[in-house]
């Protein structure tokens, strides 16, 4: 399909997958996927999945890798090879790792990292399906998982990509929209509020656009928090029906 032939919008100015410019995709939350991490998430997000582990804190190896006062993040950020159209190779790959590095510098802040000296937190976070938006999509899996796993924080991470296409800023930005749009801005939020963890810009637009997407982008995470709140308050009030 050539460039001329993509269609963003149809006549009455929904996009592609019928959503308005400042909709969030049908987002599906869950913790508690995997019983041999101490905590997990899976997130959907339209067509993109990811499943999030957490394991620690616990003694970090090497020890010359430890901090002797805070905890060490190690971060993995994998997409699976059935994840996209084209197969890819298995293991990590350049793009990964730098991903994982931006997941890793958007989760750290909201992180109690004082309170478990010398010690490693693992992160994972693997792609199984991949529709654009997987980055985001992992940072706000992994901020569930860590709540999942009981980490101390000052809130949880939510994180959402606001884009431009045909010269409209949309939110929530699909695959796409993600290849062929305008530009593309994710950015992550600590419990949906002012303190911004993650702010990247693939593209060109002008300020107007820029403070558009920004706009749109806040207001998602702010909806997205409230869903990460519910997901991980209906788990502890199942448990405690559980006891009763």
């Amino acid at each position: 399909m050539s460039e001329e032939e993509i269609q963003f919008f149809d006549e009455d100015g929904k996009r592609v997958d019928g959503r308005e410019k400042d909709d969030l995709r049908p987002t599906n939350m869950e913790v508690g996927v995997l019983e041999e991490a101490d905590g997990s998430a899976l997130v959907e997000t339209g067509n993109t999945r990811v499943v999030a582990s957490v394991f620690g804190p616990q003694e970090l190896h090497p020890k010359h890798l430890q901090e002797s006062d805070r905890a060490v993040i190690k971060m993995r950020y994998n997409m699976a090879p059935f994840s996209v159209d084209d197969r890819m190779n298995p293991g990590p790959n350049r793009r990964a790792k730098e991903i994982g590095l931006v997941a890793k510098k958007a989760l750290e802040p909201a992180i109690e990292l004082n309170e478990f000296p010398k010690a490693g937190i693992d992160i994972s976070m693997e792609v199984i399906e991949s529709d654009g938006g997987t980055r985001v999509t992992g940072i706000n899996a992994a901020a569930l998982a860590l709540a999942d796993a009981g980490i101390p924080m000052k809130g949880l991470v939510s994180s959402t990509a606001a884009g431009v296409v045909e010269d409209t800023a949309v939110l929530d930005v699909n695959g796409l929209e993600d290849k062929k749009g305008n530009a593309d801005i994710p950015i992550a939020l600590i419990n949906g509020g002012e303190e911004i963890t993650l702010l990247q810009m693939d593209g060109d637009i002008g300020k107007e656009l820029l403070n558009e997407c920004l706009s749109l982008a806040k207001d998602g995470c702010k909806q997205l928090h409230e869903q990460q709140r519910k997901t991980i308050l209906e788990k502890y009030e199942t448990i405690r029906e559980d006891y009763e």
